[in-house]
């Protein structure tokens, strides 16, 4: 049996020396991979970083002819550096197919394949190539049930895809889908997020009956997960964000306080928390729903939302600006789109509160502002381009220019499909044509039949009923119906009292007043506009101190109280004066052209104008 034995030893020691030698050159390639590797990785970090050397250092990989896992890998670096740093999105694109197409067979590959899906999506979406990206995507989810991380993410980004093409149902279904996994595979905390991330869909879509025992489920698993309190608390915000959104929707300003208060201790505690190092356990936890200083700006914005709403316009100016500065200092740092639509969302609240607080000139520079934003992203203007044509119909009101306010909110009208800013232009368009006389009764008949709050009555918001309210009992007073105007605005008043309202408050007041003062029911007339302006000076709203100064001075001139008179009569000629010339340097703006666009994407320059070219007869 010797020599058996000899030959099996022979054949240990020449198998030993054989993997000796592949071990030997497995080293030798690992080393000179691991250099390039180093190499690019420095480049790409460099401050600045020298891109081009290292795309370099990462082509030199292939003339070595590597095994396949590490060319796919290389494939998918690449293409990853070229989409993020270069425009050259062809190569990119290129790189990432090799590695999306890569040998499913090759041992630890499904990170690389699922991360080329996600990046190559990502192009295919930025190059308009949608139909591309899904079924890459939907491939993608197939096989990656047993990563979890990579399903639930791929699942994410299929959902966002679907949402962008205002695709909610799919969007709806997906996340569900993402839900029952993330239950299955035991991450409660990415149930929530995909939960949480339908209720935001379906508030969109106005399902509001599927909505709230949803929410409901997604309060009861937020409250019982204990995990890391970071992300516990971001739960929370996202949570509250929701409720809170749905209650400014549904115009229930004093209704929402109480969450209101509950998100910004929330956003207070999370920034008092460090970031815990240790990666969770469960790999279908590695998500965050946002960064702590994206939610800190989102919890100003909905501060700022529920101010304007309210009529605290000192307040809203107070977060926007805190806001501002805020985001200033993240797009310094990030390019995240998300801070370009909270910096959009936001100017769109100040404008309003601008005009109100009669600052025209500078709620101008800001729409100017939003229309600079629109246009490096047709995305932020195709979202937006309703608000934008909205925002400038109140400006061209507020400057008395009828013909143009019409023109912008019948173009709002046409671009938008959202229920409760359709509401909110008709209701100002039946103002607008109010306030023209006889000119467009068949429309405004036409308009007022369809915002009528008396029967069905298009959306559920109850500061848009009220204010529909309003603008019935703007009407009837200037058809002379005063009876019927009364009851409009007393309709007005208790909904608007009911959940703070104060502008829509301070408004019917003064026209009460006016109403009663016509009547000749001077004490009444008074009962009602010394209120008024006592709360339009708390707001500020310029109009309505502009308004009830007026009728103050001609009540006290009635009454026979000289000095009283006089000293509204004093305050009326200061109000005019500071309105008259905010008018005169609006209309003198360059921006001011703006009032005639109405169609295609914002102008990019502004011709100056020679001067106001509008009638100040209505401030006067």
């Amino acid at each position: 049996y010797r020599a058996p034995k000899a030959k099996m030893a022979a054949q240990a020691a020449a198998a030993a020396q054989a993997a000796a030698a592949q071990a030997a050159q497995a080293e030798a390639a690992e080393s000179w991979y691991l250099a390039l590797l180093g190499f690019a990785e420095h480049f790409r970090t460099s401050s600045p970083p020298k891109i081009r050397l290292c795309v370099h250092c990462l082509q030199a990989v292939f003339p070595f002819k590597p095994p396949q896992r590490i060319e796919a890998r290389t494939h998918l670096q690449l293409g990853s550096v070229l989409y993020h740093h270069t425009k050259n999105s062809e190569q990119a694109r290129s790189h990432l197919e090799k590695a999306v197409s890569a040998d499913p067979a090759i041992q630890q590959f499904e990170d690389v394949k699922f991360e080329a899906a996600s990046l190559l999506s990502e192009l295919y979406c930025q190059e308009n190539s949608v139909d591309a990206a899904k079924p890459l995507l939907r491939k993608a989810i197939q096989i990656s049930q047993q990563t979890p991380y990579w399903h639930c993410r791929l699942l994410f980004q299929l959902a966002q895809l679907h949402t962008l093409e205002k695709d909610l149902v799919s969007a709806c279904d997906l996340l569900g889908v993402g839900a029952e996994y993330a239950r299955v595979v035991g991450s409660e905390y990415t149930r929530a997020l995909f939960l949480l991330s339908k209720g935001m869909l379906l508030l969109m879509e106005r399902k509001l009956q599927e909505v709230h025992p949803l929410l409901t489920l997604c309060g009861q698993i937020v409250e019982n997960w204990q995990g890391n309190p970071i992300q516990k608390e971001s739960l929370r915000v996202f949570f509250l964000v929701l409720q809170v959104t749905h209650y400014l929707d549904a115009g229930q300003v004093k209704s929402v306080k109480p969450c209101l208060k509950q998100l910004q201790q929330c956003i207070q505690t999370i920034s008092t928390l460090h970031d815990d190092e240790i990666l969770p356990s469960n790999p279908a936890d590695l998500f965050h729903w946002l960064p702590k200083e994206h939610m800190c700006v989102l919890v100003y914005l909905v501060t700022v939302m529920h101010s304007m709403q309210a009529g605290y316009l000192e307040k809203a100016q107070k977060y926007t600006d805190k806001a501002l500065m805020q985001l200033e200092k993240l797009k310094m740092l990030d390019c995240s789109p998300i801070l370009s639509s909270f910096q959009v969302i936001l100017l769109e609240h100040i404008i309003m509160c601008r005009l109100v607080t009669g600052h025209k000139a500078t709620a101008l520079q800001e729409i100017s502002q939003v229309c600079q934003l629109c246009q490096q992203s047709p995305r932020l203007f195709s979202n937006h381009a309703a608000q934008l044509h909205t925002l400038l119909g109140l400006y061209c009101v507020s400057v008395n220019c009828m013909d143009n306010a019409e023109a912008q909110f019948t173009t709002a009208l046409r671009l938008t499909n959202h229920q409760e800013l359709w509401a909110f232009i008709v209701t100002n368009l039946a103002s607008v044509y109010i306030r023209e006389g006889n000119r467009h009764q068949e429309v405004l008949y036409s308009l007022l039949e369809r915002i009528n709050p008396d029967h069905s009555f298009p959306v559920s918001s109850h500061c848009l009923r009220a204010a529909a309210f309003y603008v019935r009992g703007l009407f009837s007073f200037f058809q002379g119906r005063y009876n019927e105007a009364k009851r409009f605005l007393r309709e007005t008043l208790k909904m608007s009292n009911a959940e703070d309202l104060n502008r829509l408050t301070a408004c019917s007041l003064v026209l009460l007043g006016h109403i009663f003062y016509v009547l000749g029911n001077h004490r009444e007339s008074n009962n009602m506009v010394v209120p008024a302006m006592q709360l339009a000076s708390k707001i500020p709203d310029m109009s309505v101190q502009l308004w009830s100064s007026a009728l103050l001075r001609d009540l006290n001139k009635a009454c026979g109280n000289a000095m009283d008179a006089h000293e509204a009569a004093q305050m009326h000629q200061n109000f005019s004066q500071q309105l008259l010339q905010d008018h005169i340097e609006a209309c003198s703006l360059p921006e001011h052209n703006l009032i005639t666009w109405t169609d295609g994407p914002p102008p990019v320059q502004f011709q100056a104008q020679n001067g106001p070219n509008t009638s100040l007869a209505s401030l006067l």
